[in-house]
């Protein structure tokens, strides 16, 4: 039986838009590199998502790219097509079935895509960029721009056929929309650059045409959210100072949610604002009156996702340790919570019910995922 100290990590929470999720845990967008080449949903990826859906109360896809040079991984899922409707529809009714509501992730990479994954090795980014002297993307143009902006909305529209609740704009981790409002990639001097205020048109123009999109044609409540990076470690980049800037024009966009991704929700602001307080206590004062704040980075107990709620933000959201622990929330509920492993067990691999090509990756890279040989 559940410890009632969790108890209000399972208390339901409605969104501004109407949708009620029923505990305030959701399983974070993580990349999974499992779809099919062609973007389409597999088999593997629905295996993966199933048992991490239980008792959450929503669980938020890995990105999936809404055009063509949009894609940023391998085995990435793509929303750019309706030929990818039916898989996603796949997707959204395996979280569905175990009682979470259903959110994808629409994301472009920008200059963050090898160029081996997208057509003719094209790759786009604000304003073009170099490596020792050799152009590694090009910039786009107004008209290019303008195209991705309705394919945010078109994404949208694809999400809300395939039965999904909602959808998360990934403006965040240095893709495209975070590369138009960092100074450090964008030197545009059209109408899509230039000061903190010409910065914000293109993440702006994005959230407007996804909002399009589902007052055209969502009959139900839908929900929209949009996750940011707070801070860049480059100078220029974007610091406190911009992020708050970013959050108050956000603010005012009526959205569900603000998915705040940090790689440890208690890290600290590094420039632009008190370097003694964390980033989440900063947002949320700035504005978490306005819109709900949700929380991701390095929480892995119980103890650490209730201490979130307490600090005042209402959503947590849970990365690493969902793949840990595909269960997580059931051995919260079950009062089993020091089952909660914190590295996946290489001799145990089968019990994780991981992808292939996302084990693989776990091992490649060293650290992203704790796990003993």
């Amino acid at each position: 039986m559940m410890k009632q100290i969790y108890k209000p990590l399972f208390e339901p929470f409605t969104f501004e838009s109407g949708v009620t999720i029923p505990n305030r845990i959701s399983v974070a967008p993580m990349t999974h590199y499992s779809s099919n080449d062609d973007g389409t949903i597999s088999d593997r990826e629905l295996s993966y998502i199933t048992p991490r859906s239980k008792e959450m109360g929503m669980v938020i896809t890995a990105c999936a790219n809404v055009t063509p040079d949009g894609k940023a991984f391998p085995g990435q899922p793509g929303i750019y097509d309706d030929s990818h409707i039916p898989g996603l529809k796949k997707l959204a009714q395996a979280i569905q079935s175990q009682g979470a509501k259903a959110v994808v992730q629409i994301h472009h990479g920008g200059l963050e895509c090898p160029p081996e994954l997208v057509p003719n090795k094209d790759v786009v980014s604000p304003s073009g960029s170099e490596e020792d002297g050799r152009q590694t993307s090009r910039a786009l143009t107004e008209q290019e721009v303008e195209h991705i902006v309705k394919a945010f909305g078109e994404a949208t529209r694809r999400a809300i056929e395939a039965g999904f609740d909602g959808v998360e704009i990934h403006g965040a981790n240095g893709y495209l929309i975070q590369q138009f409002y960092s100074p450090k990639t964008n030197q545009r001097t059209d109408r899509w650059g230039g000061s903190d205020e010409k910065r914000l048109a293109f993440p702006l123009a994005v959230v407007d045409a996804v909002k399009q999109a589902i007052a055209a044609h969502a009959e139900n409540p839908f929900v929209l959210g949009y996750r940011l990076s707070p801070e860049e470690p480059e100078t220029p980049g974007i610091t406190m100072k911009e992020t708050f800037l970013l959050a108050d024009a956000l603010a005012e966009q009526n959205l569900d949610y603000l998915h705040i991704s940090l790689m440890d929700v208690n890290s600290k602001a590094r420039r632009g604002a008190d370097t003694s307080r964390t980033r989440m206590d900063l947002l949320n004062e700035r504005v978490g009156h306005k819109v709900p704040l949700m929380a991701v980075g390095s929480i892995y107990t119980a103890d650490e996702a209730l201490a979130v709620l307490e600090s005042g933000i209402p959503l947590v959201a849970l990365g690493r340790v969902i793949l840990i622990n595909p269960e997580w929330s059931v051995l919260i509920k079950e009062g089993r919570e020091q089952e909660i492993e914190k590295a996946i067990k290489a001799s145990e691999i089968e019990k994780y019910r991981l992808p292939e090509p996302l084990w693989e990756m776990i091992q490649n890279t060293g650290g992203w995922v704790p796990f003993e040989k």
